[in-house]
């Protein structure tokens, strides 16, 4: 997705029709999904106000609807840039407000978008494993989630969801007329600082660099794990016990100007 997308994102998303959007796609996700038992856990752990950051796993294509609609608040997704250049459902993605980024690549206009809401005092979710997890395990993660929270000030929040591997709308439907309803668990973890490993007030303010979004990365991905049952832990199972952080390889940066040359981070 070019810059000028992104620079256009917030007149686009800001307006009284993007919030129509957002309530409509609430509204529909929770009414399709009454066919399953969906068990909601500590909704309250979620700020009210103020930026966030929401990291979840992703093991099925309807986890960020899930948990776009059992968000207490509105949401500002990370969306994989593809879905955005399908017709008519790539407007409505623009429309609800997702930040459209380029997976696998330091995509730093997805990066200054998403900084940008929560500077506003916006909640942003993202998903840092890149994409859906085949065996249900957690994958290690790209640092994008950690890097916008250090650049923005955020807190980052864990949120996992289970029950949702191999879930689909015909097993949706017979399993409610079946009276075996699906059961999804979707449960917000405490909220955590992404500055946690720098306690001096000067390592706080000295710029971020890949030490710290590895230890930061790391930490909420095993805050995540802790959420989850043991065989969905994947790589963030065993305990660190003095071994480097769990942050998945950073690949080549995108060719979107020379600032995203000189930052090797991802939007994960």
């Amino acid at each position: 997705m070019s810059s000028p997308f992104h620079a256009l994102l917030p007149r686009i998303a800001a307006g009284r029709l993007s919030r129509w959007a957002w309530v409509a796609a609430t509204l529909l996700t929770r009414a399709v999904f009454a066919l399953a038992r969906v068990d909601v856990r500590h909704a309250e752990r979620v700020p009210p106000e103020g930026p966030v950051v929401l990291v979840a796993n992703h093991v099925n294509q309807s986890d960020p609807l899930l948990v776009l609609a059992r968000a207490p608040r509105r949401v500002r997704p990370l969306a994989k840039r593809e879905l955005f250049e399908i017709p008519l459902v790539g407007w409505y993605f623009w429309l609800y407000g997702a930040i459209p980024v380029r997976r696998y690549a330091a995509d730093m206009g997805a990066l200054r978008a998403a900084s940008g809401y929560l500077k506003r005092g916006e909640a942003v979710l993202v998903f840092p494993e890149g994409t859906r997890s085949r065996d249900g395990r957690l994958r290690p993660a790209l640092p994008g989630a950690a890097t916008v929270a250090l650049l923005s000030g955020a807190p980052m929040l864990p949120v996992a969801v289970s029950g949702t591997r191999g879930l689909s709308p015909r097993r949706l439907l017979t399993g409610w007329l079946r009276r075996r309803r699906p059961r999804i668990r979707i449960e917000f973890g405490e909220p955590l600082d992404p500055r946690a490993s720098q306690p001096s007030a000067s390592e706080r303010s000295a710029p971020v660099g890949a030490g710290v979004v590895a230890e930061a990365t790391d930490r909420v991905m095993r805050a995540l794990a802790a959420l989850l049952a043991e065989e969905a832990r994947g790589a963030y199972a065993e305990p660190r016990n003095g071994a480097a952080p769990v942050v998945a390889r950073s690949p080549q940066p995108t060719r979107e100007g020379s600032e995203s040359r000189r930052d090797p981070q991802n939007a994960g």
